[in-house]
Protein backbone atom coordinates (compact mmCIF):
# COMPACT_ATOMS: atom_id res chain seq x y z
CA UNK A 1 0.00 0.00 0.00
CA UNK A 2 1.20 3.59 -0.47
CA UNK A 3 1.68 4.36 3.27
CA UNK A 4 4.06 1.40 3.87
CA UNK A 5 5.74 1.11 0.52
CA UNK A 6 9.49 1.56 1.14
CA UNK A 7 10.29 1.62 -2.58
CA UNK A 8 9.63 5.28 -3.01
CA UNK A 9 10.26 8.23 -0.71
CA UNK A 10 7.51 8.84 1.84
CA UNK A 11 6.64 11.86 3.85
CA UNK A 12 9.66 11.23 6.15
CA UNK A 13 12.19 10.84 3.28
CA UNK A 14 13.87 7.79 1.80
CA UNK A 15 15.25 5.13 4.12
CA UNK A 16 19.04 5.04 4.52
CA UNK A 17 20.90 2.65 2.22
CA UNK A 18 21.61 -0.71 3.75
CA UNK A 19 25.32 -0.35 3.04
CA UNK A 20 25.71 2.89 5.13
CA UNK A 21 27.26 2.52 8.57
CA UNK A 22 25.04 4.03 11.25
CA UNK A 23 26.49 6.59 13.65
CA UNK A 24 27.44 5.01 16.96
CA UNK A 25 26.33 8.05 18.94
CA UNK A 26 22.96 8.21 17.31
CA UNK A 27 20.33 5.53 17.90
CA UNK A 28 18.94 3.71 14.93
CA UNK A 29 15.52 4.76 13.90
CA UNK A 30 12.88 2.26 14.82
CA UNK A 31 10.13 0.97 12.60
CA UNK A 32 7.73 3.53 11.33
CA UNK A 33 4.29 3.66 12.84
CA UNK A 34 1.34 4.11 10.55
CA UNK A 35 -0.07 7.60 10.77
CA UNK A 36 -3.46 6.66 9.51
CA UNK A 37 -3.25 8.79 6.37
CA UNK A 38 -1.59 8.87 2.99
CA UNK A 39 0.88 11.30 1.57
CA UNK A 40 0.24 14.96 2.20
CA UNK A 41 -2.30 16.23 -0.24
CA UNK A 42 -3.63 19.64 -0.86
CA UNK A 43 -5.04 21.05 2.38
CA UNK A 44 -4.29 17.87 4.41
CA UNK A 45 -2.41 17.80 7.79
CA UNK A 46 1.19 16.67 8.10
CA UNK A 47 1.41 13.44 10.13
CA UNK A 48 3.77 13.45 13.18
CA UNK A 49 5.62 10.43 14.51
CA UNK A 50 5.77 11.09 18.29
CA UNK A 51 7.98 8.07 19.02
CA UNK A 52 10.64 9.27 16.61
CA UNK A 53 10.41 12.82 17.97
CA UNK A 54 10.99 11.64 21.58
CA UNK A 55 13.96 9.55 20.51
CA UNK A 56 15.56 12.53 18.74
CA UNK A 57 15.06 14.77 21.83
CA UNK A 58 16.60 12.17 24.13
CA UNK A 59 19.62 11.87 21.89
CA UNK A 60 20.24 15.60 21.84
CA UNK A 61 20.00 15.87 25.63
CA UNK A 62 22.47 13.06 25.96
CA UNK A 63 24.87 14.80 23.59
CA UNK A 64 24.54 18.08 25.58
CA UNK A 65 25.66 16.52 28.87
CA UNK A 66 28.23 14.03 27.56
CA UNK A 67 30.34 16.36 25.38
CA UNK A 68 33.47 18.28 26.42
CA UNK A 69 32.77 21.15 28.93
CA UNK A 70 29.37 19.86 29.68
CA UNK A 71 29.92 19.07 33.43
CA UNK A 72 30.71 22.76 33.96
CA UNK A 73 27.43 23.77 32.35
CA UNK A 74 25.63 21.33 34.55
CA UNK A 75 27.33 22.82 37.63
CA UNK A 76 26.32 26.34 36.59
CA UNK A 77 22.72 25.29 36.16
CA UNK A 78 22.76 23.58 39.56
CA UNK A 79 24.34 26.66 41.16
CA UNK A 80 21.65 28.87 39.64
CA UNK A 81 18.91 26.65 41.00
CA UNK A 82 20.47 26.67 44.46
CA UNK A 83 20.83 30.46 44.32
CA UNK A 84 17.20 30.92 43.42
CA UNK A 85 16.24 28.57 46.22
CA UNK A 86 18.33 30.58 48.67
CA UNK A 87 16.85 33.90 47.49
CA UNK A 88 13.33 32.57 48.07
CA UNK A 89 13.87 33.26 51.78
CA UNK A 90 13.71 37.04 51.29
CA UNK A 91 10.39 38.55 52.37
CA UNK A 92 8.91 41.93 53.31
CA UNK A 93 6.91 42.62 56.49
CA UNK A 94 4.51 45.57 56.23
CA UNK A 95 4.36 48.28 58.95
CA UNK A 96 1.07 46.91 60.30
CA UNK A 97 2.36 43.33 60.40
CA UNK A 98 4.65 41.00 62.30
CA UNK A 99 6.03 37.75 60.93
CA UNK A 100 6.25 34.52 62.91
CA UNK A 101 9.20 32.39 61.70
CA UNK A 102 9.13 28.63 62.29
CA UNK A 103 11.96 26.13 61.84
CA UNK A 104 10.66 22.77 60.69
CA UNK A 105 7.25 23.75 62.10
CA UNK A 106 8.50 24.87 65.54
CA UNK A 107 8.43 28.51 66.65
CA UNK A 108 11.77 30.22 66.13
CA UNK A 109 11.36 34.02 66.32
CA UNK A 110 9.09 37.00 65.58
CA UNK A 111 10.19 39.51 62.93
CA UNK A 112 9.09 43.14 62.88
CA UNK A 113 8.35 45.28 59.82
CA UNK A 114 10.95 45.71 57.07
CA UNK A 115 12.96 43.57 54.64
CA UNK A 116 13.66 40.21 56.31
CA UNK A 117 15.21 36.84 55.51
CA UNK A 118 14.62 33.29 56.64
CA UNK A 119 16.14 30.02 55.54
CA UNK A 120 14.36 28.77 52.43
CA UNK A 121 11.46 26.35 52.56
CA UNK A 122 11.18 23.68 53.89
CA UNK A 123 13.75 24.63 56.57
CA UNK A 124 12.05 27.81 57.75
CA UNK A 125 8.73 29.41 57.01
CA UNK A 126 7.36 32.92 57.80
CA UNK A 127 3.69 33.65 58.45
CA UNK A 128 2.63 37.31 58.47
CA UNK A 129 0.01 38.50 60.96
CA UNK A 130 -1.67 41.93 61.12
CA UNK A 131 -1.29 43.38 64.61
CA UNK A 132 -2.98 46.79 64.20
CA UNK A 133 -6.27 46.07 62.42
CA UNK A 134 -9.41 45.45 64.48
CA UNK A 135 -11.04 42.08 63.97
CA UNK A 136 -14.68 41.45 64.78
CA UNK A 137 -16.71 38.43 65.85
CA UNK A 138 -20.53 38.58 65.95
CA UNK A 139 -22.41 36.47 68.48
CA UNK A 140 -26.17 36.02 68.44
CA UNK A 141 -26.98 36.13 64.74
CA UNK A 142 -28.05 39.08 62.63
CA UNK A 143 -31.06 41.38 63.23
CA UNK A 144 -34.23 40.27 61.45
CA UNK A 145 -33.15 36.65 60.99
CA UNK A 146 -34.01 33.64 63.17
CA UNK A 147 -31.50 33.87 66.00
CA UNK A 148 -29.64 30.77 67.21
CA UNK A 149 -29.80 29.50 70.76
CA UNK A 150 -26.61 31.39 71.63
CA UNK A 151 -28.63 34.63 71.70
CA UNK A 152 -31.05 33.43 74.43
CA UNK A 153 -29.64 34.08 77.91
CA UNK A 154 -31.03 33.70 81.44
CA UNK A 155 -31.02 36.91 83.52
CA UNK A 156 -30.49 37.32 87.23
CA UNK A 157 -34.25 37.65 87.93
CA UNK A 158 -34.99 34.39 86.05
CA UNK A 159 -36.15 36.03 82.82
CA UNK A 160 -34.88 35.33 79.31
CA UNK A 161 -33.32 38.02 77.12
CA UNK A 162 -32.69 37.74 73.39
CA UNK A 163 -29.25 39.37 73.14
CA UNK A 164 -26.75 39.74 70.30
CA UNK A 165 -23.36 41.43 70.60
CA UNK A 166 -20.02 41.88 68.85
CA UNK A 167 -16.43 41.48 70.08
CA UNK A 168 -13.65 43.59 68.58
CA UNK A 169 -10.07 42.54 69.25
CA UNK A 170 -6.47 42.99 68.07
CA UNK A 171 -3.61 40.49 67.95
CA UNK A 172 -1.15 41.45 70.70
CA UNK A 173 1.24 38.48 70.50
CA UNK A 174 1.34 36.78 67.07
CA UNK A 175 3.26 33.74 68.31
CA UNK A 176 0.76 32.99 71.06
CA UNK A 177 -2.12 33.72 68.72
CA UNK A 178 -0.88 31.14 66.19
CA UNK A 179 0.39 28.40 68.51
CA UNK A 180 -1.53 28.58 71.81
CA UNK A 181 -4.99 27.84 70.37
CA UNK A 182 -5.95 25.49 67.56
CA UNK A 183 -8.74 27.81 66.30
CA UNK A 184 -8.31 31.30 67.83
CA UNK A 185 -11.53 32.78 66.38
CA UNK A 186 -13.65 29.89 67.65
CA UNK A 187 -11.99 30.12 71.07
CA UNK A 188 -12.58 33.88 71.32
CA UNK A 189 -16.23 33.44 70.36
CA UNK A 190 -16.78 30.67 72.93
CA UNK A 191 -15.05 32.63 75.71
CA UNK A 192 -16.97 35.86 74.92
CA UNK A 193 -20.30 34.03 74.90
CA UNK A 194 -19.52 32.34 78.22
CA UNK A 195 -18.44 35.64 79.81
CA UNK A 196 -21.57 37.43 78.58
CA UNK A 197 -23.81 34.67 79.97
CA UNK A 198 -22.10 34.99 83.35
CA UNK A 199 -22.63 38.76 83.46
CA UNK A 200 -26.24 38.51 82.24
CA UNK A 201 -26.91 35.83 84.86
CA UNK A 202 -26.08 38.35 87.60
CA UNK A 203 -28.15 41.25 86.18
CA UNK A 204 -31.92 41.83 86.14
CA UNK A 205 -33.79 42.03 82.85
CA UNK A 206 -34.99 45.63 83.06
CA UNK A 207 -31.53 47.22 83.52
CA UNK A 208 -30.19 45.13 80.64
CA UNK A 209 -32.87 46.53 78.34
CA UNK A 210 -32.59 50.14 79.52
CA UNK A 211 -29.80 51.70 81.58
CA UNK A 212 -27.20 49.00 82.36
CA UNK A 213 -25.97 48.16 78.86
CA UNK A 214 -22.68 50.01 79.28
CA UNK A 215 -21.98 48.30 82.58
CA UNK A 216 -22.77 44.87 81.10
CA UNK A 217 -20.46 45.53 78.12
CA UNK A 218 -17.55 46.60 80.36
CA UNK A 219 -17.91 43.62 82.67
CA UNK A 220 -18.15 41.14 79.79
CA UNK A 221 -15.07 42.63 78.08
CA UNK A 222 -13.00 42.49 81.29
CA UNK A 223 -14.00 38.89 82.01
CA UNK A 224 -13.31 37.81 78.41
CA UNK A 225 -9.83 39.37 78.51
CA UNK A 226 -9.01 37.65 81.82
CA UNK A 227 -10.01 34.20 80.52
CA UNK A 228 -8.11 34.62 77.24
CA UNK A 229 -5.01 35.75 79.16
CA UNK A 230 -5.15 32.53 81.18
CA UNK A 231 -5.31 30.60 77.90
CA UNK A 232 -2.35 32.56 76.51
CA UNK A 233 -4.36 33.54 73.42
CA UNK A 234 -2.21 36.57 72.61
CA UNK A 235 -5.16 38.89 71.83
CA UNK A 236 -6.36 42.20 73.27
CA UNK A 237 -10.12 42.74 73.62
CA UNK A 238 -10.80 46.26 72.41
CA UNK A 239 -14.55 46.40 73.08
CA UNK A 240 -17.73 44.39 73.56
CA UNK A 241 -20.80 46.04 72.02
CA UNK A 242 -24.40 44.92 72.53
CA UNK A 243 -26.18 45.16 69.17
CA UNK A 244 -29.70 44.24 70.35
CA UNK A 245 -31.35 43.23 73.62
CA UNK A 246 -35.04 42.27 73.56
CA UNK A 247 -37.41 39.88 75.27
CA UNK A 248 -38.00 36.55 73.49
CA UNK A 249 -40.41 36.86 70.52
CA UNK A 250 -43.37 35.04 72.18
CA UNK A 251 -43.56 37.59 75.03
CA UNK A 252 -42.67 40.80 73.22
CA UNK A 253 -46.30 42.05 73.13
CA UNK A 254 -46.84 41.46 76.86
CA UNK A 255 -43.51 43.02 77.68
CA UNK A 256 -44.36 46.10 75.64
CA UNK A 257 -47.63 46.47 77.58
CA UNK A 258 -45.77 46.24 80.88
CA UNK A 259 -43.17 48.71 79.63
CA UNK A 260 -45.89 51.14 78.52
CA UNK A 261 -47.59 50.89 81.91
CA UNK A 262 -44.28 51.52 83.66
CA UNK A 263 -43.64 54.57 81.49
CA UNK A 264 -47.13 55.93 82.22
CA UNK A 265 -46.62 55.39 85.94
CA UNK A 266 -43.28 57.15 85.81
CA UNK A 267 -44.82 60.03 83.82
CA UNK A 268 -47.65 60.45 86.33
CA UNK A 269 -45.18 60.31 89.19
CA UNK A 270 -43.12 63.03 87.53
CA UNK A 271 -46.22 65.21 87.13
CA UNK A 272 -47.14 64.69 90.77
CA UNK A 273 -43.61 65.51 91.88
CA UNK A 274 -43.76 68.68 89.80
CA UNK A 275 -47.04 69.78 91.40
CA UNK A 276 -45.68 69.00 94.84
CA UNK A 277 -42.61 71.08 94.12
CA UNK A 278 -44.80 74.02 93.02
CA UNK A 279 -46.92 73.83 96.18
CA UNK A 280 -43.83 73.60 98.33
CA UNK A 281 -42.27 76.61 96.65
CA UNK A 282 -45.51 78.59 97.07
CA UNK A 283 -45.64 77.68 100.77
CA UNK A 284 -42.02 78.67 101.24
CA UNK A 285 -42.71 81.99 99.51
CA UNK A 286 -45.80 82.66 101.65
CA UNK A 287 -43.85 81.83 104.78
CA UNK A 288 -41.11 84.26 103.84
CA UNK A 289 -43.69 86.93 103.10
CA UNK A 290 -45.45 86.46 106.45
CA UNK A 291 -42.17 86.50 108.31
CA UNK A 292 -41.08 89.71 106.60
CA UNK A 293 -44.45 91.37 107.26
CA UNK A 294 -44.33 90.33 110.91
CA UNK A 295 -40.80 91.65 111.20
CA UNK A 296 -41.94 94.94 109.65
CA UNK A 297 -44.91 95.22 112.01
CA UNK A 298 -42.71 94.50 114.98
CA UNK A 299 -40.22 97.16 113.89
CA UNK A 300 -43.08 99.64 113.38
CA UNK A 301 -44.53 98.86 116.80
CA UNK A 302 -41.15 99.44 118.39
CA UNK A 303 -40.87 102.80 116.69
CA UNK A 304 -44.39 103.79 117.84
CA UNK A 305 -43.63 102.65 121.35
CA UNK A 306 -40.53 104.80 121.45
CA UNK A 307 -42.62 107.82 120.39
CA UNK A 308 -45.32 106.91 122.88
CA UNK A 309 -42.86 107.03 125.76
CA UNK A 310 -41.89 110.54 124.70
CA UNK A 311 -45.49 111.89 124.30
CA UNK A 312 -48.20 109.46 125.49
CA UNK A 313 -51.25 111.73 124.91
CA UNK A 314 -50.27 112.76 121.43
CA UNK A 315 -49.42 109.21 120.51
CA UNK A 316 -52.78 107.92 121.81
CA UNK A 317 -54.63 110.51 119.76
CA UNK A 318 -52.61 109.65 116.70
CA UNK A 319 -53.18 105.92 117.14
CA UNK A 320 -56.92 106.50 117.51
CA UNK A 321 -57.12 108.65 114.42
CA UNK A 322 -55.05 106.21 112.32
CA UNK A 323 -57.13 103.26 113.52
CA UNK A 324 -60.43 104.99 112.70
CA UNK A 325 -59.04 105.98 109.34
CA UNK A 326 -58.21 102.35 108.52
CA UNK A 327 -61.61 101.14 109.74
CA UNK A 328 -63.73 103.76 107.99
CA UNK A 329 -61.69 103.98 104.79
CA UNK A 330 -63.53 101.14 103.03
CA UNK A 331 -67.00 101.42 104.61
CA UNK A 332 -70.09 103.42 103.69
CA UNK A 333 -70.51 106.50 105.78
CA UNK A 334 -73.63 108.54 106.52
CA UNK A 335 -73.23 112.08 107.81
CA UNK A 336 -76.34 113.37 109.63
CA UNK A 337 -76.91 117.06 110.13
CA UNK A 338 -79.08 117.17 113.23
CA UNK A 339 -79.68 120.89 113.24
CA UNK A 340 -83.40 121.61 113.48
CA UNK A 341 -84.30 117.93 113.86
CA UNK A 342 -86.87 117.19 116.56
CA UNK A 343 -88.02 113.73 115.58
CA UNK A 344 -86.06 110.47 115.54
CA UNK A 345 -83.89 110.13 112.50
CA UNK A 346 -84.90 107.22 110.26
CA UNK A 347 -82.32 106.31 107.64
CA UNK A 348 -83.45 105.09 104.25
CA UNK A 349 -82.89 101.38 103.43
CA UNK A 350 -80.23 102.08 100.83
CA UNK A 351 -78.14 104.24 103.11
CA UNK A 352 -75.51 101.52 103.71
CA UNK A 353 -75.48 100.04 100.25
CA UNK A 354 -72.06 100.25 98.53
CA UNK A 355 -71.81 103.56 96.68
CA UNK A 356 -69.04 105.36 94.90
CA UNK A 357 -69.50 108.53 96.94
CA UNK A 358 -70.39 109.25 100.56
CA UNK A 359 -74.05 110.08 101.17
CA UNK A 360 -74.89 113.25 103.04
CA UNK A 361 -78.26 113.25 104.80
CA UNK A 362 -79.84 116.45 105.96
CA UNK A 363 -82.98 117.03 108.02
CA UNK A 364 -84.90 118.04 104.92
CA UNK A 365 -84.23 114.66 103.29
CA UNK A 366 -85.55 112.65 106.24
CA UNK A 367 -89.28 111.93 106.08
CA UNK A 368 -91.27 113.66 108.77
CA UNK A 369 -88.61 116.22 109.45
CA UNK A 370 -89.34 119.80 108.40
Amino acid sequence: MPWNDNAGPGPWGSPPPSGDKPDGDRPKPGPRRPSGGGPRGPGGPTPIDFADLSQRLSGRLRDAFNGPGRPRAFALVAAGVVGLWALSGIYVVQPDQQAVVTTFGAYSRTASSGLRYHLPYPIERAEKVSVTSLQRIDIGGVPGAPLPDESLMLTGDENIVDLSFSVQYRIADPARYLFSLRDPDAAIKAVAESAMREVIGKTALQPILTTARGQVQDQAGTLTQAILDRYGAGVFIDSVQIRAANPPPPVIAAFQDVNTASQNAESNANVARGEAAKIKQAAIGYREQVVREAAGEAARFNQVYDQYKLAPAVTRERLYIETMQRVLANSNKVVVDSKGASAPIILPPDAFRPKASTARITSSSIPGVN
